[in-house]
Formats: structure tokens, C-alpha cells, sequence
């Protein structure tokens, strides 16, 4: 097999990572790696391809080797600190995002990857100090502003917040993630109609986008319509597979079974 295949294994392989097809992503970057097993473009795509699937050792063994590999691969580097991260090595995540910023300081994304490490871990501060080094490297990083109105929004500093997320629908109308930290805002302060017209804009643009689902199950039981709830719950299990979102999944998993044992009850 010449390089030629290999590149076309490597594209159809992106395919169907990005269309959620991830078995598939690995059955041919596997053979990929077959040909070519000291690319570090290879061991990047299937770890992340292992990771979608849940089989975050075998990732982590991929992505570590693809920075050993290839060094100056920094989407190598973000993709092993996020899967460290997701896994709730905190310490090992921020280690790895330092990294990337001593090759290359003006990396505005691993400066906002630090900060999400230093909001896990309730530590506001810090977290609004990367964000706002993000910032000034690049001041229309949709990633930073959605992420600071998150440390304004727990720090109840909702007007600062709204700010920060209309600013990224001003840059980007089509950042999912700003109309889904909208609709939260509003779901908290009592809006539920804006809130609902703001989760129905992230359903536009993004339908895999689960906690909208969660979301949207709250608002129709707040209105009092139980089946509807059951519904966008069932969906948000349906898309939400993350590990990270485990005990998230077990509460909404209840909410459903009780759900289902009410509806039973008046049927």
C-alpha cells in the first residue's frame, strides 16, 4: 500500500469520525496504522476515534505516542489534555496545556483550556485570568467569551455574563454553544419562552447538541407537560454518551423512570 492509500484511508476515516460513525473511524485508521504505524497523523486520529467510543486507555496510549512522534503537534497535545481532563486527571490536563504554551505562547485556545481546568475546580480567579489572557491574544475567540460568561455567570454576575455570550452571537450567529448559555440565563430568571426560543436555535444548528435536551425536558416540566419532559429526557440520554456526564445521565435516567411510571399511572 503506497501513501497514496494511506491518505485515502485517513480522509474516509475523518468522514466517518465526523459523521459519529467511530467504529468504523477505527476499523480504518486501524489499517492505517498497519501500513504506517510510526505516523504520528495516524495514532492522532485514532486516539481520538477511541475516545468517542469510550475506550479512553487505548486513546491515551495513541495520542501519547503521536506527541512522541511529532513533538510540535499541538492538535495531538489538545486532544490528549482534553482526554485527561475528561477522564478527571486535572493536574495531568493542565500540565499538558502548559505545554502547548511554551512552544507556542500565543495559543489563545490552551490558555482557555487551562482556564476550564482552573472552573472545574471552583477556582474562579484563575480561570478568569486565562480567559482574559486569552482575550487578548484574540479578542473574537468565541471559545474564551462563551467561557468567561460561564465564570460571570457562577460568580452571579448574569448582566456581565449575557454580555459575554451576545458578544459571541454578534461574531459567530451560529455558535451554538452562546444561544445554549442564553437559554440557560434565561431558563434561571424565569424567561421560559425566550429560553425555549434559544434552545430551539441550538437544535438549528446543532441536533447532537444534548444538554439542550435536558433543558428543554426542564422547561416542559415547569409547564406541566409530563410526556413532552419524557421525550426531550429520552433524547438527552439517547446523545449524551461522555463519561464525564455519568452521574448527569443517572439523575436524568430517575427522572425518566418516574416519568414513566406517572405517565403509567394515568394511562
Amino acid at each position: 500500500m503506497i501513501m497514496q492509500d494511506i491518505e485515502q484511508l485517513l480522509i474516509k476515516g475523518r468522514e466517518a469520525l465526523e459523521t459519529g460513525e467511530f467504529a468504523e473511524a477505527v476499523r480504518l485508521f486501524r489499517q492505517a496504522e498497519e501500513v504506517s504505524p510510526d505516523l504520528a497523523e495516524i495514532h492522532e486520529v485514532l486516539g481520538e476515534a477511541l475516545a468517542e467510543l469510550g475506550r479512553a486507555a487505548e486513546a491515551r496510549r495513541h495520542l501519547e505516542k503521536a506527541v512522541a512522534l511529532d513533538p510540535e503537534n499541538l492538535d495531538a497535545r489538545y486532544a490528549l489534555g482534553d482526554l485527561c481532563f475528561e477522564e478527571g486527571q486535572a493536574k495531568k490536563a493542565l500540565s499538558i496545556y502548559q505545554a502547548i504554551l511554551d512552544r507556542a505562547p500565543e495559543e489563545a485556545d490552551a490558555w482557555v483550556s487551562c482556564g476550564l481546568v482552573h472552573f472545574h475546580q471552583e477556582d474562579m480567579e484563575r480561570a478568569e485570568s486565562c480567559y482574559l489572557k486569552a482575550l487578548a491574544i484574540d479578542s473574537e475567540s468565541v471559545f474564551a467569551l462563551n467561557s468567561l460568561g460561564d465564570v460571570y455567570y457562577a460568580q452571579d454576575r448574569a448582566e456581565e455574563a449575557v454580555a459575554q455570550y451576545r458578544r459571541v452571537v454578534e461574531i459567530d450567529p451560529e455558535d451554538a454553544q452562546a444561544h445554549y448559555n442564553l437559554a440557560e440565563i434565561c431558563y434561571d430568571i424565569g424567561d421560559l419562552a425566550l429560553a425555549e426560543s434559544e434552545c430551539r436555535e441550538v437544535l438549528r444548528l446543532d441536533p447532537t447538541f444534548s444538554f439542550v435536551y435536558m433543558t428543554l425536558g426542564n422547561l416542559s416540566l415547569d409547564r406541566e407537560q409530563p410526556r413532552q419532559a419524557l421525550d426531550w429526557f429520552q433524547k438527552f440520554l439517547l446523545h449524551e454518551r461522555s463519561s464525564s456526564a455519568k452521574d448527569i445521565r443517572d439523575e436524568v435516567a430517575a427522572v425518566v423512570a418516574g416519568l414513566k411510571e406517572e405517565l403509567g399511572r394515568e394511562g
